[in-house]
């Protein structure tokens, strides 16, 4: 039998999902809680393996086995993750396989002043923006786009063009959010794209040079990855 999990977590002070010798991950810590719930190692499959120092508030992984009471598991967790829901699942259901999209928000504080409590959710901002700017080169990503600009130059990825089927900034006052939804990312992908947008929007480079970044132009013509904290994986979405 399959389980799916619904997954919550603070990245702060996670080396990312993947397990690495000697670090501190997120698989390694739900995979130590099945283990001792279950009595015996359960290997997890995860829809969106999150670098260091990202957040997630809707991710999904799977296993091999019985479901179990998410407050069993939560009471084997630390206080920065949390299993939502234990549900049974198709047999053949994987996680990352079965993903239709997957939809990140990145969050920017456009202030003068810091926030004590967006600290480690929120990129601070003082600089002044311009939203529509932001706003256009948003709407520029909606569709099948090469984002070779947007990753580092030395990667394991072979494929390189993205379906976007969604792509905006949504405002809160001072707070600014970048929703974007793709079939897959590749590794800082969005954080390239927050740092290349804001870019635009302090006015050191245009809407139209954004663009063309997206006809497959190097990593070195986009700007600076946006800093980790300030993404979160919002959600993943299945076929019906």
């Amino acid at each position: 039998m399959t389980t799916r999990l619904d997954l919550e977590y603070d990245g702060t002070r996670f080396a990312g999902w993947a397990r690495q010798p000697g670090e501190r991950t997120v698989q390694e810590e739900l995979e130590r809680a099945l283990e001792t719930v279950l009595g015996q190692e359960v290997p997890l499959t995860v829809a969106g393996r999150t670098d260091r120092g990202v957040h997630a508030w809707g991710q999904v992984a799977s296993y091999r086995h019985e479901a179990v009471d998410p407050r069993n598991l939560n009471g084997l967790l630390p206080d920065d993750v949390a299993v939502l829901a234990s549900t049974p699942a198709a047999d053949d259901f994987d996680a990352r396989r079965d993903a239709v999209s997957r939809t990140y928000c990145y969050r920017v504080l456009n202030r003068r002043t810091r926030s004590v409590w967006l600290r480690d959710r929120a990129l601070w901002w003082p600089r002044e923006v311009d939203r529509e700017a932001l706003g256009a080169c948003a709407a520029a990503l909606v569709g099948t786009r090469d984002f070779t600009a947007f990753t580092p130059t030395e990667t394991d990825h072979v494929r390189f063009s993205r379906d976007v089927p969604a792509a905006e900034w949504r405002e809160d006052g001072d707070l600014l959010e970048f929703w974007i939804t793709a079939d897959t990312f590749m590794r800082h992908m969005n954080r390239v794209l927050v740092g290349t947008m804001l870019d635009v929007a302090v006015g050191n480079r245009s809407v139209e040079s954004f663009v063309a970044l997206l006809d497959g132009a190097p990593r070195s013509a986009a700007a600076a990855t946006a800093p980790a904290h300030g993404l979160a994986l919002a959600s993943v979405a299945y076929e019906q």
